[in-house]
């Protein structure tokens, strides 16, 4: 059984393909529950990768991938809280627990996908095509193409490995420069809601279904828009809060070096330090002022350690 998080990003869907990928080149039955966002749908093959599972399988082992196996809220594809076998977990997530009955756990890998790609060898397994394609989505995605400072040496000589293996760069490349008419449709409302912060040090964008109902778009639209954020000039944060009523989910990409994570942790979240997420049970409004001082608390910590005087805050209103 090969896992991995909520909401797959393209290290995610990536190294579980490039895992199962493998393991099935050595005869061993993989099933590989997970639902693909429609900006991943041109990865896996027909049938290859299942729905949700409401039973384990007798004798199975569970694999883990790019998520703490302790946090059963955000692994998504079964019900890990039920599973009874061995856990294998391999992650790069400084916050994970390290609970597992076999773990590679290593927060300096960039990405999953990179650790996936060292198992594959030590596995024994033959590199093709089809293994090196998914890993190369993984490394890509989350080293933001290679623009990223937890970009390693070891990164380009992963990368060089599975371009040798015949990874399709430029396809993959190709099919994730694309998006359909409801993201540009829905990014004119997201545009709408766009916040400049504390001395244009934070900037934030919200999304509601109201929006998603008149532009015809769906949650996962949404993705790519903190990082397209990130990009304003003068700013340290972006935050995208996707509002859902009861519940909010905030994605956090940082620069500058203010972390990302430590607002997500302080929000009961995780992630990497340069991009993190928490979700909270709260109303917009509510959760607001515990996200602005969670904010507040790593300008003031970047600060002190740079020894900047502390602007004047400008907190915005939900």
């Amino acid at each position: 059984m090969i896992l991995s998080h909520e909401n797959p990003d393209g290290d995610a869907l990536g190294s579980v393909l490039g895992l199962a990928r493998a393991l099935r080149q050595l005869g061993r039955e993989v099933i590989a529950p997970m639902h693909v966002p429609r900006f991943l749908a041109f990865m896996p093959r027909d049938g290859e990768l299942s729905g949700h599972l409401s039973e384990w399988p007798a004798d199975a082992l569970a694999a883990v991938l790019d998520v703490d196996n302790n946090d059963p809220v955000r692994v998504a594809g079964a019900d890990l809280s039920t599973f009874s076998g061995p856990v294998v977990n391999v992650d790069h997530h400084g916050t994970n627990a390290r609970r597992a009955d076999a773990l590679a756990v290593d927060p300096a890998q960039p990405a999953a996908a990179a650790m996936i790609a060292e198992l594959v060898d030590l596995l024994g397994a033959t590199w093709t095509e089809e293994i090196a394609t998914p890993l190369m989505l993984g490394l890509i995605t989350d080293t933001g193409s290679f623009r990223f400072e937890s970009v390693t040496p070891a990164a380009f000589q992963t990368a060089a490995t599975l371009r040798a293996a015949g990874a399709r760069l430029g396809w993959i490349n190709d099919h994730l420069g694309q998006n359909p008419q409801t993201y540009y449709t829905l990014l004119r409302e997201v545009l709408g809601t766009l916040q400049v912060l504390h001395d244009g040090r934070v900037v934030l964008v919200r999304v509601d279904g109201g929006m998603l109902e008149r532009t015809g778009a769906a949650w996962e639209d949404v993705e790519n828009y903190v990082g397209m954020f990130r990009n304003v000039e003068g700013s340290q944060l972006a935050v995208m809060v996707k509002d859902f009523g009861e519940r909010v989910k905030v994605s956090l990409r940082s620069r500058a070096g203010l972390s990302a994570q430590n607002v997500a942790v302080a929000l009961g979240g995780g992630g990497h330090v340069p991009a993190a997420g928490a979700s909270l049970n709260l109303t917009w409004p509510e959760a607001f002022p515990l996200l602005d001082a969670a904010i507040q608390a790593e300008l003031r910590r970047v600060d002190d350690l740079n020894g900047t005087p502390r602007p004047s805050g400008s907190p915005g209103a939900p």
